[in-house]
């Protein structure tokens, strides 16, 4: 077992001290402790803003080689302690060390990528209509940005909204799940020991109080929140009150569409890849297996013995393939999907086998002959389930590819050029992958998606300057 950490907020550089009450449970073995953190309170958010705002003047007047050295200082410190970071990140939120390690990786090289963004922003010039007049737009920093981030993702999400907001001279206030405190906390080390001023990044520790109170400090001047549609709906009111900008993330139910010419092992895989690892839990899973008529039994068949065949066990034990599901509640949610869909007609192949007690273990299954109406195809689950649809053909499989709320991923495994020219064309989704898993993006394109998924711009990449930066055109008479 290890250490058990108390951690504390971080608010204009140092640590603020408060009663550390609430315990972070290791997933895999909930005997052992992980953290313990404070129940944050409109209070300490009201300190955290204050120093954000007090901060911003002189961070926003840095040059862009000032900033690109603190990122880019982050995302090496980041990167050369992968391993003690990904084993905390496996021993908190329940990923395989692999994945584990593999996010803190991707969270290394987004401080890196956005180092490089703070110096390419660039605005325009433009001749104006009018003689002797020039006109130049230029980008700059929109003030105080408070941060809401999930659990599932507990250092590269913050990371890819912390990076741009800062790249752009904005300073930031994070509030991260009080699932995963620990990594957050990591992450406040890591910029402070980067160089990164005080009051420019700061940490609030707290439950659905705390977050509540950020969205409605008017100090705040925007907010990037990634987490259910509910909660995100919550936030966009509060934000539209006092015409704060937001940007929301609120999952998907991405649907995989296998045609009857794929490659079979290939289709297995995306199918594996997508809906299993990382327990599911991510909101691009491929949650909605949408097969043509003549490949289905195959495809089911063949699915489920490679589910079956998946290690489930301790995040730490490097033979491990399937972590557990984070926490008792999420257990338990996907527990009762998995218990209503019998009700429904649908057939459950549980697959594979779970340790015994002491951590939230559920085996990969895979949910037959479902359809559309059914609510294992309707509501984000967020666990390593995938419900299975069969379709006559093409139209059909696009008609229930781009059937429900949610448009965030999708993906289509063909060996057809003409199908998969029309799909991506067709399906309405923010991100599409062909022959590919619906999970797994890159970090400098954009990622979201559509209908109830996102509401706001796009985050990471080179759209992430649109929602961190506002234009200021200036006129100049000479």
């Amino acid at each position: 077992m290890s250490q058990t950490v108390t951690l504390a907020h971080y608010v204009d550089g140092k640590r603020v001290d408060a009663a550390a009450t609430l315990p972070s449970l290791n997933p895999s073995d909930t005997s052992d402790i992980v953290a313990l953190m404070p129940d944050g309170d409109a209070s300490v958010v009201a300190l955290a803003v204050d120093a954000a705002r007090r901060a911003f003047p002189g961070w926003s007047a840095t040059t862009p080689e000032q900033r690109f050295d603190i990122l880019d200082r982050a995302g090496d410190l980041i990167l050369t302690r992968r391993d003690v970071l990904g084993r905390l990140l496996s021993r908190e939120e329940g990923k395989t060390l692999a994945e584990g390690t593999g996010e803190v990786v991707r969270a290394g090289r987004i401080f890196k990528f956005f180092a490089g963004e703070a110096l390419r922003n660039a605005g325009r010039f433009l001749d104006s209509v009018r003689p002797g007049v020039e006109v130049t737009a230029i980008r700059e920093a929109v003030g105080v940005f408070g941060l809401i981030t999930p659990w599932n993702f507990p250092i590269a999400i913050p990371v890819w909204k912390t990076a741009p907001a800062l790249a752009f001279g904005n300073t930031v206030v994070l509030k991260p799940s009080e699932l995963t405190p620990a990594m957050a906390s990591a992450l406040a080390d890591i910029l402070h020991e980067a160089g990164l001023p005080a009051g420019v990044f700061n940490l609030v520790f707290g439950t659905g109080a705390a977050g509540a109170a950020l969205c409605a400090h008017a100090d705040v001047d925007g907010l990037s929140f990634t987490g259910s549609q509910a909660t995100g709906a919550r936030v966009a009111t509060a934000a539209a009150a006092r015409q704060a900008r937001v940007q929301l993330e609120m999952g998907g139910k991405n649907p995989l569409v296998i045609l009857a010419d794929a490659d079979l092992d290939r289709a297995v895989m995306c199918a594996l890849d997508g809906a299993f690892f990382a327990s599911g839990q991510r909101c691009t899973a491929s949650s909605r297996l949408i097969v043509e008529d003549a490949i289905h039994d195959r495809f089911v068949d063949t699915l489920a013995a490679r589910a079956a065949a998946l290690k489930v066990g301790d995040a730490l034990d490097t033979a491990t393939q399937i972590g557990p599901l984070v926490s008792q509640a999420q257990l338990d949610k996907v527990q009762s999907y998995l218990d209503v869909a019998p009700r429904e007609g649908g057939r459950v192949l549980a697959t594979g086998a779970v340790p015994g007690k002491g951590g939230y273990y559920l085996a990969p299954t895979v949910v037959a002959d479902t359809t559309l109406a059914m609510r294992v195809n309707r509501e984000e689950i967020f666990g390593p389930v995938a419900s299975v649809i069969r379709v006559s053909g093409f139209d059909a499989a696009l008609a229930a590819a781009n059937d429900g709320a949610f448009g965030l991923s999708a993906g289509i495994v063909t060996q057809s050029l003409h199908a998969a020219q029309q799909f991506r064309r067709r399906v309405r989704a923010g991100m599409v992958m062909v022959n590919l898993p619906t999970a797994g993006v890159d970090y400098h394109v954009p990622f979201g998606g559509t209908r109830k998924s996102s509401y706001g711009q796009r985050e990471q990449g080179f759209a992430a300057v649109d929602f961190y930066t506002q234009y200021k055109t200036i006129y100049s008479w000479a």
